[in-house]
């Protein structure tokens, strides 16, 4: 499977997310997203700084503090963990988790249920990670 059908089949196709974007752990290309979910390089980076610095790093620290950025816009974070991380802006989130290979983001509305949106990105997850990536 491509990597864009993950993101349209497995993530947006679940209905529990509405746009989702695959990129590199490194945090230097965008394998696959949803139209409209445009991660800018600098935010892309961040969001891999987290995980290489670890949940208590200084990026961390960064976003706990000021917010994090993703697709032009600002969440607050409430919870990262050593492969996750979730960041609400109101009723909308952003779920992130990783692989030993990737960074999978995805983006839940208002009507979208934070939980159901986490399990879903956090299943694609396990999935890959299983696949060796």
């Amino acid at each position: 499977m491509s990597w864009q059908a993950y993101v349209d089949t497995s993530l947006v196709g679940s209905g529990q997310v509405h746009k989702a974007c695959i990129a590199s752990l490194a945090g230097d290309s965008v394998w696959a997203t949803s139209p409209e979910f445009a991660v800018t390089p600098d935010e892309l980076k961040t969001i891999a700084n987290i995980f290489k610095e670890g949940k208590e790093g200084e990026t961390a620290m960064k976003v706990y503090a000021g917010g994090l950025n993703v697709a032009g816009e600002r969440y607050v974070v409430p919870r990262i963990e050593d492969a996750s991380a979730y960041a609400r802006q109101g009723r909308t989130g952003v779920c992130i988790s990783t692989t030993k290979q990737a960074i999978i983001i995805t983006w839940h509305n208002d009507t979208g249920v934070a939980g159901n949106a986490t399990q879903t990105t956090q299943k694609l997850a396990d999935y890959l990670i299983g696949q060796g990536y």
